[in-house]
């Protein structure tokens, strides 16, 4: 993820080895599962240390306070999921709008959904952070994986293509974090999925009928 953090959330310092690497995995785990079990307000470094089975000095080494490493697991979590829309993105360069929507629908619900924990921290985790920076940047990868996929639509433009792209992940983002906000059921969220993609294909069949008429 391509975003400078304030200085007060920059980590200390990053893995260079796999152990490292380890280390750090262990430690966000434990950040989830203590934000899980205790809630964000009880949630200090030193019981993330405990639960990651680490020492606190070692996670100094990393994080100098709580908001540090809500921001880096925020920017760990962001980097996977845009990776996961530019990787369906790219994959269907050319294909129709039909076909492009349910993919793009698919890979942010599953994406938000594979560990449903994991997205609820996270959504939780968000009030105490300043992470202006790492929305912008996973915007903007998310933008620019949209925007070259519709503008190689075998069945549609548009007049105003980024206005179009930013209404269209508008819809599919609120949508997702709505239906984990409300914890609906198995059933309804199954439902509304397909509303969704019904909904985002009768926008772009619009917008593109609108440059038609011009």
């Amino acid at each position: 993820m391509a975003a400078t953090p304030p200085a007060h959330l920059s980590p200390r310092k990053k893995p260079r080895q796999a152990r490292a690497a380890m280390t750090l995995d262990a430690i966000f785990e434990a950040t989830i599962q203590v934000l899980l079990a205790e809630g964000l307000h009880r949630l200090t470094t030193t019981r993330v240390a405990e639960r990651a089975g680490v020492s606190v000095g070692t996670m100094y080494q990393y994080f100098p306070n709580k908001q540090s490493l809500l921001y880096a697991l925020n920017e760990r979590y962001l980097d996977i999921v845009a990776e996961k829309v530019e990787k369906t993105c790219r994959g269907k360069h050319g294909a129709t709008t039909a076909e492009m929507v349910q993919a793009l629908v698919d890979a942010y619900w599953q994406a938000k959904t594979e560990r449903r924990d994991v997205t609820r921290a996270l959504y939780r985790s968000a009030v105490e952070l300043d992470n202006e920076a790492l929305i912008e940047a996973f915007a903007q990868r998310v933008d620019a994986a949209t925007i070259a996929m519709l503008a190689s639509a075998s069945d549609g433009s548009y007049v105003d293509l980024h206005l179009v792209n930013t209404t269209l992940l508008a819809v599919i983002f609120g949508t997702v974090r709505n239906v984990f906000e409300r914890n609906l059921t198995a059933s309804m969220e199954a439902d509304i999925r397909s509303q969704l993609t019904t909904m985002c294909l009768s926008y772009l069949k619009a917008a593109s009928a609108d440059r038609a008429a011009r």
